[in-house]
């Protein structure tokens, strides 16, 4: 998939079909209440269009309050959330959906995604219930519940298992992506099976501000690190998610649509493997 991102408001078109904008606000960490309201209301009104939460960051009741207090018609915007970890299998998931939508106070969720593939409660049959999980997705996609599913954290096996059983193919994985780990055999692997790219922690959970190629590439541009590491997300045709509750940092995270970064410089950025957090191991995680 090649697309041109020139703007906030531009989109990647997923294999069912449904449009997704190239850039969205993460909000992992961030706190429900007003903190989380009002983040919401501010990207939205920057033009942000994406906006991810999920089950387990428990702010969804406020993320759907500042949807509906940002003025903006909630079909102009893409609402993502997930499963969480103690919710695989059909009739839980089914469960988990309608809470979601309740918090968030939707019609429909525009993505939902199953958070991690092997959790450590179900780490002896965590194949079956994600089969489970995944036919309880499709059922609420064709029901109008959700418009598209797929996935976060999957690796190649995972998606194996996956599309033995499934009907239809995730048409996301949401995966730890930046220039410390680009996840080369997930991200390929993806692209081959026509499942988009969606980058969280872009910005290496800030661990990437200080390395000396990052830093000598944003003067060059004349932008700030993070800029230039979510321009590089673009440039890797990835869905980036910075996650900010600061207006002036958002403002910020969406002002890179004015540069380009020169394949010699983004050849530099692929070169940074290990500098600073790399994924977890989802086979090997304790929740």
């Amino acid at each position: 998939m090649t697309v041109d991102i020139h703007s906030m408001s531009d989109t990647y078109q997923l294999n069912n079909g449904v449009k997704i904008p190239a850039i969205g606000l993460g909000t992992w960490q961030t706190p429900d209440g007003d903190i989380a309201k009002n983040a919401v209301k501010d990207a939205i009104n920057l033009g942000y269009r994406l906006i991810d939460t999920a089950a387990a960051y428990g702010n969804e009741v406020s993320i759907g309050k500042g949807i509906r207090e940002s003025g903006v018609n909630r079909y102009d915007l893409f609402i993502t959330t997930k499963l969480w970890n103690d919710m695989h299998g059909y009739k839980k998931t089914n469960e988990a959906i309608d809470k979601s939508l309740e918090k968030l106070d939707v019609d429909y969720i525009d993505l939902y995604l199953i958070h991690w593939p092997n959790p450590v409660g179900i780490r002896d049959h965590w194949a079956e219930l994600n089969a489970e999980s995944w036919r309880a997705m499709e059922e609420a996609q064709i029901a109008g519940k959700i418009r598209a599913i797929g996935v976060s954290n999957f690796r190649r096996e995972h998606l194996d298992e996956i599309l033995k059983t499934a009907s239809l193919r995730p048409a996301v994985n949401q995966i730890y992506l930046n220039p410390s780990d680009m996840q080369e055999d997930v991200t390929s692997y993806n692209e081959e099976l026509g499942i988009l790219n969606e980058a969280y922690s872009p910005l290496g959970r800030g661990g990437l501000f200080n390395n000396e190629t990052v830093v000598e590439v944003a003067k060059h541009y004349d932008k700030t690190p993070a800029q230039v590491l979510l321009r590089w997300s673009l440039q890797h045709q990835f869905v980036p998610l910075p996650k900010s509750v600061h207006r002036d940092r958002m403002k910020e995270n969406a002002a890179i649509f004015d540069f380009a970064i020169s394949e010699e410089d983004m050849q530099a950025l692929d070169h940074l493997h290990g500098v600073a957090e790399m994924a977890t191991d989802p086979d090997n995680t304790d929740f």
